[in-house]
């Protein structure tokens, strides 16, 4: 509502901003306040317009901008909660013995939505609206296949000797999305299907680092180029955990994608260790990528 002797202050919560209207008669006296005496927020904003009669005053700021630095917002499990105050602090009318009128902090908060689609002016997305996005990005589909020799079709055995190689293969199926590219971000052994049990050897560590690779008697690498961009393969030799004679072993791998026109990075990265030339190698994207492997201070 507008701001009216009854209703002094008034407030709009825009998307990104806040507007407030403060009538000049604040009190409700026919005394009307200077606007000058006027501030919003720990920034103490001034008014930036006046109505054409001078009897309110209007502030336009950032809803973060007025907010308080200690406690910019407050959540709740339904809302975010700005909360901002205009303030009134009048001036000395050069008699320093009285005063006629006292400060006044009046509170303002502004309540956004957590759970809900909001939309913004300056972005008109045409292809789909926020709810439909999202539940497309729920239908990705990730897998993880054993596969045979000749990486035709996925391996009918689980079964290995020492000294073979597993062929893994990693998988997305992004159905209508923009084109994606897949990465193995980590890849874990472990002798119980808990990833954090111990004892645990990291096969892919480092955000797309084979480090299984680095050893001097392996040739696990990642297989270069891809046959798409939603699909990385690689190989590990085959292995045992020392002093343990269970035979079986999981191996437990997070993949991620990124859009397919993203240049590989040092956070989305798919890295082989080459012995030739004792560099790191990427499946794609510049080797300055790579470098983090080595040092061990990826993202």
């Amino acid at each position: 509502q507008a701001a009216a002797p009854l209703h002094p202050v008034a407030g709009q919560c825009q998307e990104a901003q806040l507007v407030v209207m403060v009538h000049r008669d604040l009190f409700g006296t026919g005394r009307l306040v200077k606007a000058a005496e006027l501030t919003l927020g720990s920034a103490a904003c001034l008014p930036v317009a006046r109505s054409a009669a001078e009897t309110t005053v209007t502030f336009v700021a950032g809803v973060q901008q007025v907010s308080s630095p200690k406690c910019p917002f407050q959540m709740t499990p339904d809302s975010l909660i700005y909360k901002t105050s205009l303030s009134y602090k009048p001036s000395s009318s050069g008699n320093l013995v009285i005063v006629r009128t006292n400060a006044a902090v009046v509170p303002i908060e502004c309540h956004y939505p957590r759970k809900s689609n909001v939309s913004s002016n300056a972005v008109r997305p045409t292809w789909a609206p926020f709810r439909s996005t999202l539940s497309a990005e729920e239908r990705l589909m990730f897998s993880l296949r054993l596969m045979n020799d000749d990486w035709s079709t996925e391996r009918l055995s689980n079964g290995f000797q020492l000294g073979e190689s597993l062929h893994l293969q990693a998988d997305v199926a992004s159905g209508g999305h923009v084109p994606l590219r897949l990465f193995v971000d980590d890849c874990v052994a472990t002798l119980s299907p808990d990833r954090n049990s111990s004892p645990r050897y990291a096969l892919i560590d480092l955000s797309g680092c084979l480090v299984d690779g680095r050893s001097d008697d392996t040739t696990s690498a990642f297989i270069s180029p891809r046959l798409r961009q939603e699909t990385l393969q690689f190989m590990v030799d085959a292995f045992k955990f020392a002093g343990d004679d269970r035979n079986l072993i999981y191996i437990t791998c997070h993949l991620k994608v990124s859009p397919a026109d993203q240049a590989p990075n040092p956070l989305n990265k798919a890295c082989s260790f080459n012995k030739a030339s004792s560099l790191w190698a990427p499946v794609e994207g510049t080797g300055d990528i790579c470098s983090c492997c080595e040092t061990g201070n990826c993202p």
